[in-house]
């Protein structure tokens, strides 16, 4: 057997196991109704011989589980890292013998990981940058405004009823009456949106289109003619560059356009100083995981999927969804969602082995103190105590956990 796993067998037997089979049974006893006795009254030899005893080994099992599984571990040498497999081999009204299945680390040979070459992206932040991010918070400033006189143009939203026929035969699904259209969004085939350019409000016009052909096998490639009313023209009007634009984007002290571009570059700066960061320690870490060799068994994959579906869980529950639901909706099992989360689950079990590897290489240490003090600032940047966060967690030495990983972080992020 690898130097990774080991079977341990625990017997557990005389009072005991006798003890356990006697609380199920006075439990199981209450519900149970034989001729001649009251319910809850029945002897135990008469209910062993109506019932039979293998009616209490399932929840006896449950009862001495936990028991057992605590003595495989203080007799097991190998380090469990996922929650060890339990068989029962034998079983009788004296005894029951469980095997346990002990998973520890599989052996993991480091590569580089340090001194990697890695760059990190570039942050420069350009001219065209800074107009376009100004231009993007405009267009979300913008307001809708009915257009009273002119004629459509590119970016307007055209208001319209539509009736499409082919060989002179309407079309099913290819009508609609008050339909807001924004021109230029290509949501109708090619030439539609474009032949209501220079239209004008009450103007009825036909569109002699053709189906394009990667279009339904029927209507590909075919003629189709559109008769189109335009009811009403709606316009995008962008704010001004003016005092009340910056007021309404928190720049109170900003009183020109020089000064707007000169924020709104160290907007972009510190974003893409962060995107640039965390792609420059993916890039490490994918980096340091492919000069590692390890080889994972699918328990440890199998528990780290089980996790991922959790966390998965959790969010839709936040969402008002339960996981049936979702995959309900989505066409899907669980089985599938396990082969979409299998490659995450895998890159997420190596970081972590890494990590690891290289706090003990590079003797990074973690004192209580510290994941302390770590943890109060976690909890101060989330709005919560530190008696929360260490309550989410679990545990002290998860918060010690959670703050070595991070430590050997930083260390590979420096060297």
């Amino acid at each position: 057997m690898a130097k990774d796993r080991e079977k341990i067998t625990i017997k557990l037997e005389g009072e005991q196991w006798e003890k356990a089979l006697n609380k199920i049974f006075q439990k199981k006893v209450k519900d149970v109704k034989i001729d001649g006795f009251r319910k809850g009254s029945v002897p135990k030899e008469v209910y062993l011989e109506k019932v039979g005893i293998e009616s209490l080994y399932k929840d006896a099992i449950d009862l001495v589980l936990d028991d057992a599984h605590a003595k495989a571990l203080e007799k097991a040498k190998v380090k469990p890292i996922i929650p060890a497999s339990a068989d029962v081999t034998d079983i009788n009204e004296k005894s029951i013998t469980f095997e346990f299945e002990i998973i520890g680390k599989p052996e993991i040979k480091l590569g580089e990981y340090k001194n990697l070459k890695i760059k990190k992206d570039d942050t420069k932040v350009t001219e065209k940058e800074i107009e376009e991010e100004i231009e993007n918070v405009r267009q979300s400033y913008a307001e809708i405004k009915v257009k009273e006189d002119g004629k459509v143009e590119k970016g307007d939203t055209a208001v319209i009823d539509f009736k499409g026929t082919v060989d002179g035969k309407e079309l099913d699904g290819a009508s609609g009456k008050n339909y807001s259209l924004e021109i230029g969004s290509n949501t109708f085939i090619p030439g539609f949106e474009d032949g209501l350019i220079g239209m004008s409000p009450n103007e009825t016009k036909t569109l002699h289109l053709k189906f394009p052909e990667n279009y339904v096998k029927d209507l590909a490639n075919k003629d189709v003619d559109f008769e189109v009313t335009l009811h009403e023209i709606k316009t995008r009007v962008l704010p001004p560059i003016d005092k009340n634009f910056f007021e309404d984007l928190g720049y109170d002290k900003v009183t020109n356009l020089e000064e707007l571009k000169k924020e709104v570059k160290n907007v972009i700066q510190i974003r893409k100083q962060d995107e640039a960061m965390n792609k420059y320690v993916d890039d490490i870490l994918n980096k340091a995981i492919d000069n590692m060799e390890v080889n994972i068994c699918e328990e440890i994959i199998h528990d780290e999927l089980h996790r991922m579906l959790h966390q998965f869980e959790e969010q839709l529950k936040m969402q008002g969804l339960k996981l049936e639901q979702y995959l309900e909706f989505a066409g899907l099992t669980i089985e599938d969602i396990h082969k979409q989360m299998e490659p995450e689950a895998i890159k997420r079990i190596k970081m972590r082995f890494l990590l690891e590897e290289v706090a003990e290489k590079e003797k990074i240490e973690v004192t209580e103190e510290e994941a302390k003090k770590d943890a109060e600032e976690m909890a101060n940047n989330y709005g919560i105590t530190y008696d929360e966060l260490l309550n989410a967690f679990g545990s002290m030495e998860v918060l010690k956990y959670d703050a070595l990983m991070r430590k050997t972080l930083e260390f590979l992020k420096n060297n």
